[in-house]
């Protein structure tokens, strides 16, 4: 048993493969690919250990090519080179299957080496990633390729890894293994839909299980104490670490505060206290803003408490401070003006300030009119005064538009009465 138990129990076939069934059952894309045996140059996209290296070693072995296996992470230049000089050689005469694992490792001047090669059919390449490939790899290697997404493993198609892992324990210990109700379930729900870590804490839990003359007993305290983190993808860096965060935001956006607490939960879990208070930030301002303005100091004073007493103290003002943003009225209409008025500018829409407004007090000999007739708008009734503000090539532009909450509706009421006109 030297190396671990997902890797002793590979599919040897693409029916033994759970999960991806979008994928590879009957009459789906890639299965039609496979049964072909036409290969194309392919990208394997999705979460770790969801099966995307042991179809791509089932592939393989059914090619007549000769089959390569780098990996990202410590392929060099040298070792690309090596596998091109050989496609002249006997060995190449049938062309190279290159499999590529954690292609987004290479550096472009890496994966460019490739280009040529894959393109006029002399190396098929498939390569896998688990991160997002229209990110981390080079253009024009995706445009020669075909990029399949792999999913998480629902928990079903994992419970039945987990059956195989356990009856092939009893076979490599000659043990008998008796385990306690809600086991299996509680790994294949804590594996996060990753087979090959739901096939490794069984391996664990074999192990580690109370042995006595009817065998080995795997309780559910012990699944729960060995597994009890893993239903967690995180990666600050990754994939994974952009899906919650927007899911955080877009949850308290979408006013569901149920949802909101879970994905800041997950943050937290994560140990990622600054992402949780960023977006929780930029989420009371731009999505529920003018709705109730002062939810921005509320939420501050939270993100300050948090940030000063720490993890897991943290958790408290946060959790506050998410459901406020989750339950309060919405308006993004400061984001939408702002945004407007910077398009603007990018466009080259600006133009000289107006006179009246300039920080001037006196006129030069070139002024054909003297006198700044800037008009102060504590002078005159209701503290308004029509004039204009914005440069010429602006002046009837419109950026901000009242929303339709209570507290834009009450101050655009109050401007018809002062400014005497319908506003939008």
């Amino acid at each position: 048993m030297s190396s671990p138990l997902a890797d002793r129990l590979r599919p040897k076939t693409l029916e033994d493969v759970v999960g991806q069934k979008h994928l590879l059952a009957e009459g789906k894309s890639l299965r039609r690919i496979i049964d072909s045996g036409q290969i194309p140059n392919m990208i394997f996209y999705g979460p770790s250990g969801v099966g995307k290296t042991t179809v791509a070693r089932i592939i393989a072995s059914q090619t007549k090519k000769r089959l390569h296996k780098l990996n990202g992470t410590s392929a060099s230049l040298a070792d690309i080179k090596a596998i091109v000089d050989e496609l002249d050689s006997i060995m190449g005469y049938n062309g190279v299957l290159l499999y590529l694992d954690e292609i987004q490792y290479l550096n472009k001047k890496q994966q460019q080496s490739l280009l040529e090669y894959i393109e006029d059919g002399r190396i098929t390449l498939i390569a896998s990633t688990t991160e997002n490939p229209y990110f981390y790899i080079y253009n024009a290697v995706l445009s020669r390729s075909t990029v399949f997404e792999f999913k998480s493993v629902e928990p079903a198609e994992v419970e039945k890894a987990i059956l195989r892992g356990f009856a092939a324990m009893e076979e490599e210990t000659g043990d008998s293994i008796r385990l306690e109700d809600g086991v299996i379930a509680h790994i294949a729900q804590s594996c996060g839909g990753d087979v090959r870590k739901s096939l490794n804490t069984v391996e664990l839990l074999t192990l580690s299980a109370k042995q006595d003359e009817n065998g080995r007993f795997v309780s559910l305290e012990l699944a729960r104490e060995l597994s009890q983190r893993s239903a967690m993808r995180y990666d600050r860096e990754g994939d994974e670490h952009y899906d919650i965060v927007s899911a955080y935001q877009k949850s308290m956006r979408g006013s569901d505060p149920d949802a909101a607490i879970h994905y800041l939960a997950r943050l937290l879990e994560a140990g990622d206290l600054p992402s949780a208070c960023r977006r929780l930030m930029v989420c009371a301002c731009e999505d529920v803003g003018l709705a109730y303005p002062m939810i921005i100091p509320i939420v501050k004073a939270a993100v300050d408490a948090a940030l000063q007493v720490g993890l897991p103290e943290a958790r408290i003002p946060l959790a506050d401070a998410v459901i406020l943003v989750a339950t309060s009225p919405k308006s993004n209409t400061a984001y939408n003006a702002i945004n407007e008025a910077m398009g603007d500018l990018k466009k080259g829409l600006s133009g000289p300030i107006p006179r009246t407004l300039q920080n001037k007090h006196f006129d030069g000999e070139d002024a054909e009119v003297k006198g700044q007739f800037y008009q102060y708008p504590h002078d005159f009734p209701g503290r308004w005064v029509e004039q204009q503000y914005l440069p010429d090539a602006l002046k009837n532009r419109t950026y901000y538009h009242f929303g339709d909450n209570k507290t834009e509706q009450a101050a655009k009421a109050y401007w018809e009465r002062v400014k005497g006109k319908k506003l939008e």
